[in-house]
């Protein structure tokens, strides 16, 4: 298949997006009232891509299961959106930034995308601050920045602990000002079950409304998923509990092939779970990192109160082990280190499964109102959630499943392999490779919404555009028949066991088989384990009531069946790449320091699998092209 051709653009890497742009086609204004763009999502890149489709005068559809664009999962974001600003003081630039997307991502991204990223960034701040995003500043009122991992310049932008909440709301007030001039129809609480391919192009999408349960077509010229990733597939993770991957996946099965599903980033900072039963995990802002150091107790098993373990008996282990970057190394390096002391019995807490983040020198030094004005509402939120004063004692944190650098496959443009459906933000794989650098997701979801597809998507319109496509055409009518099946068959099972039973063993057996640190034994056992799991659920899932009204179970039932399909190829992907990269880290495949030991010469490729009906997936690879930049040892030592 022509699939794979990304449609990289030759020359160099540093003007490469600037020459595609010149070349891109463009439609006149007229013609534009004349076609309709479907936008499934409402973060970051939805919201961002909606309004800037609608400004140049398309008309365009927005669908959100939530009732107010505002509850997108972007508001969960909170330390910052990294940008090369021309003002920064401490040497930074586009090729610095770029230089380290690219070495973050283990050398497993495209150069060409890490460097549009690096190119765009600034113009994201400007764009954002004339919106009105309160950005912290500095005495003077330059914008002011902080450190994140994986760099050693401070390029990250930030507005206290609520980045991601303020990014949104700039976002949200530029779609519905485009609402408001009846260019953009906001259809909230539904729930996308297919998609419709006419000639094989995204021409549509099934949804189901959540209040009337009733299954509506909507169709269109071009359709952009922006619906984020799919970490839920470990239950308990730092998503919200309605983040899922039902859109990227049933596309999937429409013929989009999924990139590198096996790169997931388990977050270094996250407050532990609190009891089995627990539903969700509360994300630390990477951020806090800055200021605090982590340790552990020297002593293994050490039930001592941490005020009282001396200086001289903890282990400040990033700062020993990583000298130069100390606590600011990427995140799959920081936890996968405090995973491997909990493991070995130095961890605290409940089931010794925390370490500590320790504001106290901090604190000391510059005062703690300096430290409450940088963090104060993710210490306020700590100190609810665990009923410690963090200002007083360390926090207690874990590392929990967060971001997914894999996704639908895109090409230079951001269209899958499916003509005219096109895939931003996390949906994608696109600009991270095997381990996302803090504060780089809300920079890619703005950068892939504000200014990549409103070209690109443009660009393909131009002589894609096709006529209109009714609600009674064929593929709509096969697209809804397949919707009704799916509904039809989970709620006629009349099993016993709950959805959210099934669910958690899930979770279970992906953090412990395809978590952190995987090994080829693990990944072939979790794939029966999950095969066996489906099986049971098909057999004996109760989905109380009906298809009519709304039905909170049968939504958690939909999801969850497509997570069983996204976790076996995540598993299969991970026992697949015979390497360790980033944050797929394989155990039998690590330095004898215990680093990641990647494998040029036979993965330095992407990953991209196509689904086959009855069948095992193929998989193809795109090679990775490195000229800017060769491949180094990743290393933070």
């Amino acid at each position: 298949m022509n699939a794979l051709n990304p449609r990289i653009p030759s020359g160099p890497v540093r003007d490469a997006w600037t020459r595609t742009k010149e070349e891109l086609p463009l439609i006149s204004p007229l013609r534009k009232r004349e076609l309709t763009i479907l936008v499934v999502g409402t973060g970051l890149a939805g919201s961002s891509a909606a309004a800037t489709l609608a400004e140049q005068g398309y008309r365009v559809k927005v669908i959100t299961f939530h009732d107010s664009p505002r509850r997108a999962h972007s508001v969960a974001a909170q330390g910052g959106i990294n940008a090369a600003r021309p003002v920064a003081v401490d040497g930074d630039s586009i090729s610095r930034l770029f230089r380290d997307t690219v070495r973050g991502g283990d050398f497993r991204a495209r150069e060409a995308g890490c460097h549009r990223l690096a190119e765009i960034s600034s113009a994201i701040i400007d764009q954002c601050v004339a919106q009105g995003v309160p950005f912290a500043r500095e005495y003077g009122g330059t914008l002011a920045t902080r450190n994140f991992g994986g760099s050693l310049v401070s390029r990250t932008f930030y507005a206290r602990g609520q980045t991601g909440q303020q990014l949104l709301y700039g976002a949200y007030q530029a779609l519905m000002r485009q609402v408001q001039l009846g260019r953009v129809e906001l259809l909230p609480r539904r729930d996308l079950l297919e998609l419709i391919r006419v000639d094989g192009v995204a021409r549509g999408v099934i949804c189901r409304n959540l209040l009337s349960g009733a299954l509506e077509t909507h169709t269109g010229h071009a359709v952009v998923l922006a619906t984020g990733g799919y970490s839920n597939v470990y239950f308990l993770s730092t998503n919200a509990l309605k983040s899922n991957a039902s859109a990227i996946w049933r596309a999937h099965e429409q013929g989009a092939l999924f990139a590198n599903p096996c790169f997931t980033q388990i977050h270094p900072t996250c407050i532990p779970s609190g009891d089995p039963y627990q539903s969700k995990l509360t994300l630390m802002s990477e951020s806090l990192r800055n200021d605090g150091r982590v340790w552990l107790p020297q002593r293994r098993q050490d039930s001592r109160d941490p005020e009282t373990i001396p200086e001289t008996e903890r282990d400040y282990f990033l700062e020993r082990q990583y000298p130069s970057y100390g606590n600011m190394v990427p995140r799959d390096v920081a936890s996968r280190r405090a995973r491997e002391l909990c493991n070995e019995g130095q961890g605290v807490g409940p089931a010794g499964r925390s370490i500590y983040l320790d504001l106290r020198d901090a604190i000391r030094e510059s005062g703690r109102d300096v430290i409450e004005k940088r963090y104060g509402n993710l210490l306020e939120m700590y100190e609810r959630i665990s009923g410690e004063d963090p200002y007083a004692k360390p926090l207690k944190i874990y590392p929990a499943p967060h971001y997914t650098m894999g996704g639908l496959w895109v090409d230079y443009h951001l269209m899958s392999s499916i003509p005219g459906l096109f895939v931003l933000g996390e949906a994608n794989f696109s600009e991270h490779g095997a381990n996302r650098l803090g504060a780089s997701a809300l920079m890619q979801g703005l950068a892939d919404g504000y200014f990549i597809a409103p070209a690109t998507v443009t660009a393909w319109l131009a002589s894609h555009s096709g006529p209109p496509v009714t609600q009674d055409h064929s593929a709509c009518r096969e697209a809804l028949a397949a919707a009704q099946t799916r509904i039809a068959s989970l709620v006629a099972t009349k099993g016993d066991t709950p959805v959210d039973q099934f669910h958690r063993q899930l979770g279970l057996t992906m953090i412990e088989r395809c978590g952190i640190s995987r090994n080829a034994a693990g990944l072939s056992q979790g794939l029966q384990e999950v095969r066996e799991l489906e099986q049971d659920f098909r057999a004996r899932v109760r989905i109380p009531g009906g298809a009519e009204g709304p039905n909170l179970e049968l939504e958690k039932g939909l999801r969850l069946s497509d997570f069983f399909g996204l976790a076996q190829l995540m598993l299969r992907d991970a026992l697949a790449r015979e390497e360790s990269c980033g944050a797929h880290f394989r155990e039998e495949h690590q330095t004898p320091e215990g680093e990641a030991q990647r494998d040029d010469e036979h993965f330095a490729h992407i990953a991209a699998w196509e689904y086959q009906d009855g069948a095992d997936p193929l998989r193809h690879s795109e090679a990775l092209q490195f000229t800017a930049l060769q491949p180094s040892t990743r290393s933070y030592r």
